[in-house]
């Protein structure tokens, strides 16, 4: 099969991902093959690409929004059926034992893989992933359409959940990034004001013909107390500026799995019962009810897709903020 394999990381200028031929993987116990056809693009591949987040294994293969259709199923699999579409997302495995897999936070797993990280990801032509971590998918919505959902969109859920907002609520985005694009869309369905903190003029406009209430740059003041926020940009003064904008007893959910440093800031901007909180990684209950609720809406993005042998375009794309909504790699 082809895959873009990571041997060493560096600047994604130096196009680290190099397209090989590698064995076709073959399902072990409770495993499923599938036959990729889309992988969403992820901020997060590119800090692994790039070093920001250390690889746990090398080489590997990144992304961990594939989209496909089921190959081959080991033993002990149920529920899934050679020609079904699934998706695999981040969350590849836990130990389904401690307290936190059985206390309703398997997000927090010590043990836990992820996709893209511990293990082969979806920038290839098949990828092979745990039965029990594999969601069926809507089947209104293409490939290239739903890739997009299964770590930008689950995350972005999980966040706006974190930040505790309520519908009708006055909801803080800040950064309008691929994540930001569809949870908007989830907080207009729960009917929010939001209020969309960009440096991008592009991206405020777009935040304004979606239904933003307000759309402005980080020097602007946002006009209202917020109820919560949610910051994407990998920026730590972002979080500041955030928790600055809130009212008394709201939240800000930091959704990045990877900060440049958070500034030093006065008590009084996290007094009055405000609360700054971290969102880690997502739930399998998470997933099903995003992809549940944005097959409802339905949740729909812009995609930018680039064949396979282009995967280290699509990654500079997105360090560029050059993609429309969200990048996705094809298999073509």
């Amino acid at each position: 099969m082809r895959a873009a394999l990571l041997t060493e990381t560096g600047p994604i200028g130096t196009a680290p991902l190099r397209v090989v031929e590698l064995p076709d993987p073959a399902p072990g116990f409770g495993e499923m093959t599938m036959e990729v056809t889309a992988c969403g693009v992820c901020r997060t591949d590119l800090q692994i690409v790039e070093g920001d987040i250390a690889p746990r294994v090398l080489p590997v293969v990144p992304g961990h929004q594939a989209v496909g259709r089921v190959t081959a199923v080991g033993d002990g699999v149920q529920g899934w059926s050679i020609g079904d579409r699934a998706g695999a997302g981040w969350l590849a495995s836990t130990c389904g034992a401690c307290r936190f897999c059985t206390g309703g936070r398997e997000n927090l797993c010590e043990t836990a893989r992820f996709t893209g990280w511990d293990r082969h990801g979806g920038y290839a032509d098949r990828i092979t992933v745990a039965a029990g971590f594999a969601y069926p998918l809507p089947v209104a919505a293409g490939d290239f359409d739903l890739a997009p959902l299964l770590c930008g969109g689950i995350i972005g859920y999980r966040a706006l959940n974190v930040s505790g907002i309520e519908p009708g609520g006055r909801l803080g985005l800040f950064g309008f990034g691929a994540s930001a694009l569809l949870s908007i869309q989830v907080a207009l369905h729960w009917e929010c004001e939001v209020y969309v903190v960009t440096r991008s003029e592009a991206e405020q406009a777009r935040a304004m013909e979606m239904g933003a209430t307000w759309a402005g740059s980080s020097a602007d003041a946002v006009p209202v107390r917020l109820d919560a926020a949610v910051t994407t940009a990998p920026v730590g003064s972002v979080v500041v500026a955030a928790l600055a904008s809130l009212g008394r007893g709201g939240i800000v959910a930091v959704n990045a799995i990877h900060l440049d440093g958070i500034p030093a800031f006065d008590y009084d901007l996290l007094w009055q019962e405000r609360q700054l909180r971290s969102v880690a990684n997502f739930t399998r209950s998470d997933a099903k009810a995003f992809l549940d609720l944005a097959a409802e809406i339905p949740v729909r993005t812009v995609v930018d897709a680039y064949p396979l042998e282009e995967a280290n375009g699509a990654l500079a794309a997105v360090r560029d903020g050059s993609v429309r909504g969200a990048a996705v790699v094809t298999m073509g």
